[in-house]
């Protein structure tokens, strides 16, 4: 749950909304700009977005349709990295996120996952590659992934959210944010000079199927990694 750190110091759906259009509503990185590095946890879905978090283990949205293959290690949706082959998926009982478990390792560092997401105003990144114009179906998605920089918000700024187990993200300017594509892919934030993984997109925040005109939703990896961590048979430290 998100409160607000001097709390936190004091006491320590639109359903679906980033799916691929044809599966169900959601949106790209509008109003972001280009990858500036070269991620190598992203991993490329049809339609959707997904996070390396350990070699043979990725994670994204559970309304994503489980793909047969995935490429992972590039921001370039076409080309570089690795195919490899998806042999099963596991969906969180709770929240939008899913397990996809690869036929083989492969050779990228995963982003790890956090003891926590921080609290309201920390300072996050969305990836994806999702469209960048606002309007369901307005254009294709980029070949090179976008981002964007965002913050927490206090959960009452999202309609429907659950707490516990999602984070409330800004929409800078009330004109950017993820979008259709983007569902599944990373929320991260710098810790120790190193992209943490605490967040997968999930759907829009204000019930609307227009990006960016509101916050959206992502689905708290830190509030669900003892599960991570049984599933995937062990997660990669924050400090490995």
């Amino acid at each position: 749950m998100r409160t607000p750190a001097r709390l936190l110091l004091a006491a320590i759906t639109l359903s679906g909304l980033f799916a691929p259009v044809s599966a169900a509503a959601a949106p790209p990185v509008v109003g972001g700009g280009r990858a500036s590095q070269d991620y190598s946890f992203m991993a490329y879905l049809p339609g959707c977005t997904g996070t390396l978090i350990k070699d043979n283990w990725v994670v994204t949205a559970g309304h994503c349709p489980t793909p047969g293959t995935v490429r992972v290690g590039s921001i370039d949706r076409t080309q570089g990295g690795t195919v490899v082959g998806v042999r099963r998926a596991v969906s969180h009982p709770r929240i939008d996120v899913k397990l996809l478990e690869l036929a083989a390792p492969v050779p990228y560092a995963p982003a790890p996952v956090p003891a926590d997401s921080g609290p309201v105003g920390t300072v996050t990144r969305i990836i994806g590659w999702g469209q960048t114009c606002a309007e369901p179906g307005c254009g294709p998605v980029p070949r090179i992934a976008n981002e964007l920089d965002t913050t927490i918000l206090a959960d009452k700024r999202c309609s429907g959210i659950d707490g516990p187990h999602e984070i409330c993200t800004s929409n800078p300017g009330n004109v950017a944010g993820a979008c259709y594509g983007d569902s599944g892919g990373p929320q991260v934030r710098l810790i120790d000079d190193r992209w943490a993984l605490i967040g997968v997109t999930s759907r829009a925040g204000n019930n609307s199927s227009v990006c960016a005109t509101g916050p959206s939703v992502y689905g708290d990896l830190p509030s669900i990694r003892p599960w991570l961590n049984t599933q995937v048979g062990g997660l990669p430290s924050l400090a490995g």
